[in-house]
């Protein structure tokens, strides 16, 4: 059966969707459509490229994540660090996630958005030159690009390009116009919005979404006591807000929630240890919905 499928950003956290594709495989079910932001729209690429749960998981343990990350003399004096953040507005320019990426979809015969089916990958990027939130591919043709011609790799390194971790990537318009972009997850972390018709009726097939959090009634609420925490408790904000007002209680019945460690989102040295815990999560919290999910009325 087909189903098309929305994945939430969440940096490393988003290896628990591992855990959830090999759930939704054991089930019989096959994505259609996908999207994602951040880890998600990372997630939605190699799927819809063909990738399987356990293919995922095997590539996953055997690659040291720190080397995704390029490496920096510099980074050993903390000085250094906040004078490479102020010049270049992040510490990591996310070359070699790219270089990755594109490895990986090139195996399954995937470079530019031409290769995959029309309409099947949807990835979610913020422009902060711009202040708007924009759909790759959908909206590339408003910078003067080709849809068609556009990098999935790219796509991707765009859209986890976290704020001041991984510096923002320039997009060029024809009239040479430069326009910052950066995580997804700025304007919408769960795009859960991105396959819903205005018309219920008119649905193509069901849409299952994948949230790396509680459920949004269930979210802690930030304490703050300094900057530091304020600028945390602003980010989640942005992250969540317009998402978790988009999703009534009808909605949420189609979307796997999965607590995971919210600490954990940029820790490239997670241990092989912690990665199958957060994989196992994953399986776990997709498994045990989907038991369920199949008895709802509108599920066909």
């Amino acid at each position: 059966m087909f189903i098309d499928g929305v994945f939430s950003g969440g940096g490393v956290k988003g290896i628990a969707l591992v855990g959830a594709l090999q759930a939704v495989e054991k089930r019989g079910l096959t994505f259609k459509r996908t999207a994602g932001t951040s880890a998600g729209a990372l997630m939605a690429a190699l799927i819809i490229a063909g990738y399987k749960g356990n293919e995922l998981e095997k590539i996953l343990l055997d690659t040291d994540l720190t080397t995704l990350l390029e490496r920096n003399p510099g980074f050993t004096f903390p000085l250094m660090r906040w004078l490479m953040l102020y010049w270049n507005l992040g510490l990591y320019s996310g070359k070699d996630l790219e270089s990755w990426v594109g490895e990986l979809l090139k195996k399954k015969g995937i470079e530019t958005f031409g290769d995959l089916p029309e309409g099947s990958l949807k990835i979610i990027v913020s422009d902060i030159t711009k202040g708007r939130l924009v759909v790759i591919p959908d909206d590339l043709e408003q910078y003067g690009f080709v849809p068609e011609q556009f990098s999935v790799a790219k796509a991707v390194r765009l859209s986890a390009s976290l704020p001041f971790f991984f510096k923002p990537q320039p997009l060029y318009t024809i009239d040479g116009k430069k326009h910052y972009i950066v995580d997804g997850g700025i304007l919408s972390n769960f795009p859960l919005w991105v396959f819903q018709p205005e018309d219920k009726q008119k649905a193509v097939r069901p849409v299952l979404g994948f949230q790396l959090s509680a459920n949004f009634e269930h979210v802690s609420e930030h304490k703050i006591s300094n900057a530091v925490d304020m600028y945390h408790a602003l980010f989640e904000t942005m992250k969540q807000a317009h998402d978790a007002r988009y999703i009534d209680e009808q909605k949420a019945q189609n979307i796997v929630f999965i607590p995971v460690n919210q600490d954990v989102t940029t820790e490239f040295k997670l241990e092989r240890q912690g990665q199958k815990k957060l994989i196992q999560l994953g399986k776990d919290r997709t498994s045990k919905f989907l038991d369920t999910w199949r008895k709802l009325p509108d599920f066909t």
